[in-house]
């Protein structure tokens, strides 16, 4: 009955329907209803006339100007399949259903050279990671090709192939509706929302495979790759950015781990959180992965929207599965929609991309993006080593995978990179908030890095009652009303008066100072304060992006993350200016805390995870700012 069923779908061209396989599971899931396009993510429609309704969504990469960034507008439909049947086809008789002959491609190759994507990462480096306008920022190209069948029979031999010889994606699965078709194997849980909890799984760092398969020894050179590590460290920090608006409890970091498949293997993390926000609600705030995006999230959207040839379509969004659950709400689980191939009218493409950071080589990032691509192709067999540099075909696989992520030295490896991090994400946190400062209020002004939102909670467990208002919203009122005022952090060169956004934060720090009213401020505004008490601003011969430093804060050595292009820079030895008490480095005079009557600044993120004495410092500065 199920794959008679199947048939019948797949006979007509009209029909819209699902296949899923989720990681583990020995069976694939068959979804199938009619389609309906709506405009926002409020509008999908989870009750329908009153009933309860499981919804299966293909979420654009455009969604994210819901959230006031830019893109690209391609009119990738936000498109919902309304799930009328459900059912479970056991993967051994599907695979003995599904097509099996080979789809030639024809004119295949990526739409960027090689030369033209490596001149792009070089600008990107050079433009962006070095005037600080963020950490990381994901640019995509694209493998194209034409195939010479129909594409409904393709994508199921691709998901066949997919079924069999990929291994460790958290999704399997092919979508059929009409004018798009997908069939990947996404590695990444984005997001999803089960009782209560909410789980994301930030990825990055790509190991490919040599032939013959991984081996420890080359496991092992990945892992201490200072790229790799640094990579990861930062997605984290952006993603529990997200957890800490969604989460009352913040979010905790568990791993990392290994993930392996077939011809690739990533590190990751585990970030879980309590939240009682509407599915929908949680899947925007976390739009989108900053392992496919960037970081800060509002300027990498800036910065892809200024270097990427054209829109993303789905690249990058996600695929979203809303199931009724018992408590009369919706569970959510919406994997990353990478590893895919979209075929339209006898056309494939395999959008791949590279995170770029401080470290990045060019040559580098253009094989990330050949593996990637290869990684897609030779799993659905469109590929031999031939066709795309770096591919490795199944001849090269080892007759037996093997879990490397238990072998001893690879594990301790691994947990080793936990001793460099905050302790404060890696332990429950609760939802009761007793700290030092209970019956005070902050004002946290977000000059677009949603740091702030991690910041908001540790000043929440350290017992302030805090509101986050945005740069171009917040009121003078709301800065005189508040008990502290935390100036925050954000992209940019902090000497450029001609930006709205630098000039309304130098008027938020010169307002509480003027009224000598508790003030902090970070990272941006640290050297908007600097600047203003005549202390000279000037770029770094090196973008300080997710780098881990012991620095003297006022008598205490801390170890603090900091994520800074540009420093205030005094003399050496200097340890005063004007009213303010200096902490800086000794040889070089770069700034690295500031405080004087009812103020503190710092230039590093107390809030990242790398920030292993974040949360006594910040504790330190809100006392003196309150003194």
């Amino acid at each position: 009955m199920t794959l008679s069923r199947l048939a019948e779908l797949t006979a007509d061209p009209a029909a819209c329907f699902v296949l899923i396989a989720r990681d583990g599971a020995d069976t694939v899931e068959l979804l199938s209803g009619d389609v309906v396009d709506v405009d926002l993510l409020a509008d999908i429609p989870l009750t329908i006339d009153g009933t309860s309704r499981e919804i299966f969504a293909m979420v654009p990469y455009r969604q994210v100007r819901e959230r006031g960034f830019v893109a690209q507008d391609d009119g990738a439909p936000l498109r919902c399949v309304i799930v009328d049947e459900h059912l479970h086809l056991p993967t051994s008789q599907l695979l003995a259903a599904l097509p099996t002959a080979p789809v030639p491609l024809h004119d295949d190759g990526f739409d960027i050279a090689d030369a033209e994507y490596a001149a792009i990462v070089e600008k990107v480096i050079a433009e962006e990671i070095g005037r600080g306008e963020g950490a990381n920022f994901v640019i995509r190209r694209d493998f194209t090709a034409d195939i010479d069948m129909d594409d409904r029979t393709a994508a199921l031999t691709w998901f066949r192939a997919l079924l069999t010889h990929e291994r460790g994606a958290y999704w399997t699965f092919a979508v059929f509706t009409p004018g798009h078709i997908a069939v990947g194997a996404s590695p990444e849980a984005h997001v999803v929302a089960r009782e209560g909890v909410v789980t994301m799984n930030p990825i990055s760092g790509t190991f490919r495979h040599p032939a013959g398969g991984a081996t420890k020894e080359t496991l092992i050179d990945f892992l201490a790759s200072t790229k790799e590590t640094e990579e990861l460290f930062m997605v984290v920090d952006e993603e529990l950015k997200m957890m800490s608006a969604v989460c009352s409890d913040g979010g905790r970091i568990t791993g990392p781990h290994l993930k392996e498949m077939s011809r690739l293997t990533h590190t990751e993390y585990m970030l879980r959180g309590r939240s009682t926000l509407d599915p929908r609600d949680i899947l925007r705030e976390t739009m989108f992965a900053p392992t496919v995006t960037g970081s800060p999230m509002q300027n990498a959207c800036a910065v892809i929207r200024r270097h990427e040839r054209k829109p993303r379509g789905y690249y990058s969004g996600v695929a979203a599965l809303f199931t009724p659950n018992a408590d009369g709400g919706h569970d959510l689980d919406a994997p990353i929609l990478i590893r895919t191939v979209y075929l339209q009218d006898g056309e494939l493409s395999v959008p791949v991309g590279a995170t770029l950071v401080r470290h990045s080589d060019p040559q580098g990032e253009v094989s990330e993006t050949h593996g990637k691509a290869a990684g897609v192709l030779g799993a659905i067999g469109a590929i031999d080593r031939d066709r795309v540099a770096e591919a490795r075909s199944d001849a090269d696989a080892p007759a037996e995978e093997r879990a490397l992520a238990d072998d001893p030295q690879v594990a301790a490896l691994l947990s080793s990179r936990n001793a460099r991090l905050a302790e404060f994400w890696l332990n429950p946190q609760g939802e009761e908030f007793t700290g030092p400062f209970v019956g005070r209020t902050a004002l946290v002004v977000d000059a677009e890095d949603r740091f702030t939102t991690m910041l908001a909670h540790q000043l929440r467990h350290l017992g302030l009652t805090v509101t986050i208002a945005g740069w171009s919203e917040v009121q003078d009122a709301d800065l005189d009303a508040a008990d502290l005022v935390v100036a925050g952090p954000g992209p940019g060169d902090p000497r450029d008066l001609q930006n709205r956004r630098i000039a309304r934060m130098r008027e938020v720090v010169a307002r509480r100072l003027d009224a000598g009213a508790p003030l902090l401020a970070v990272c941006l505004s640290h050297q908007i304060l600097a600047d203003r008490l005549g202390v000279a601003l000037t770029p770094l011969d090196a973008p300080h992006q997710g780098l881990q430093k012991s620095v003297p804060v006022f008598g205490e050595n801390a170890s603090i993350g900091f994520y800074n292009t540009f420093t205030a820079r005094v003399a050496p030895e200097t340890t005063t200016v004007g009213p303010a008490e200096v902490s800086a480095d000794a040889a070089s005079g770069d700034v690295f805390a500031l405080r004087g009557a009812h103020f503190a600044s710092v230039q590093g993120h107390l809030e990242s995870i790398l920030s292993r004495d974040g949360i006594r410092t910040l504790e330190r500065l809100v006392s003196h700012a309150f003194a």
